[in-house]
């Protein structure tokens, strides 16, 4: 099995900033892509930000000029560095990865548990 695990979350005055975290452990043969989604109640989970092992980054446009993915995928970790928050990027946000387990395995999504960002005054 594959574990992600967040952190960073947390209460922000609008304009303020927070860096989120996510390290990812367990039966990890090779690791495709790591990155970040968010889901707020009653609407679905959207793309935040990906970075892949090659370095290719994609953002959503909601969030390009203030968020910055960065991270290690072949030490299995990965962040994301948020800027200029405003309420509307209030949401739980989640670690991603795309895994295979093993040489014969099919690539598969895990998910971390989330952490909660509050951006208020």
């Amino acid at each position: 099995q594959v574990q992600l695990v967040e952190s960073g979350g947390g209460l922000v005055q609008p304009g303020g900033s927070l860096r989120l975290s996510c390290a990812a452990s367990g039966s990890i043969f090779s690791l495709l892509v790591m990155g970040w989604y968010r889901q707020t109640p009653g609407k679905e989970r959207e793309l935040v930000a990906t970075l892949t092992t090659s370095g290719t980054t994609n953002y959503a446009d909601s969030v390009k000029g203030r968020f910055t993915i960065s991270g290690d995928i072949a030490k299995n970790t990965v962040y994301l560095q948020m800027n200029s928050l405003k309420p509307e990027d209030t949401a739980v946000h989640y670690c991603y990865a795309f895994v295979r387990t093993t040489a014969l395995s099919q690539w598969r999504e895990y998910w971390g548990q989330g952490t909660q960002v509050t951006v208020s005054s």
